[in-house]
């Protein structure tokens, strides 16, 4: 078994910190850079954070079982001390953003829904006539 002096020259820390920070700016810049995007596009994307946060979450326990067991006191004081529990905000901001761009694409849809609904019983009543 492979031994690692610290959790830093993981290649599964460096996966976290491309799945934690390139790839959620890059999803916002994508809607923030499009004049005009699909509801399902949006959609995927608000899902896209949440599993961001998910696969985040595990990464983080995965390294913080690493660190417990390296000789290096930059890994505890990250990863096994209680300012890990900082490292878990930024999943559930991403989490949190995810669910509220799912929201809003949910929301506007059964507005939109709701608004046809009602012409469709207004046209009814009005042919019925």
């Amino acid at each position: 078994m492979h031994v690692s002096y610290s959790v830093f020259t993981e290649t599964s820390f460096w996966l976290m910190v491309v799945i934690s920070v390139v790839l959620p700016f890059g999803i916002y810049g994508v809607l923030t850079a499009k004049r005009a995007i699909s509801r399902k596009t949006v959609l995927v994307l608000g899902f896209s954070l949440v599993a961001i946060a998910g696969v985040d979450v595990f990464f983080l326990q995965r390294l913080a079982n690493i660190a417990a067991a390296t000789p290096s006191l930059a890994d505890d004081a990250l990863f096994v001390s209680e300012v890990r529990v900082a490292l878990y905000l930024l999943p559930a901001l991403f989490a949190g953003l995810g669910i509220n761009v799912i929201s809003h694409v949910l929301t506007t849809h059964l507005v939109a829904a709701e608004k046809r609904f009602a012409e469709q019983q207004a046209d009814e009543s009005t042919s019925e006539v």
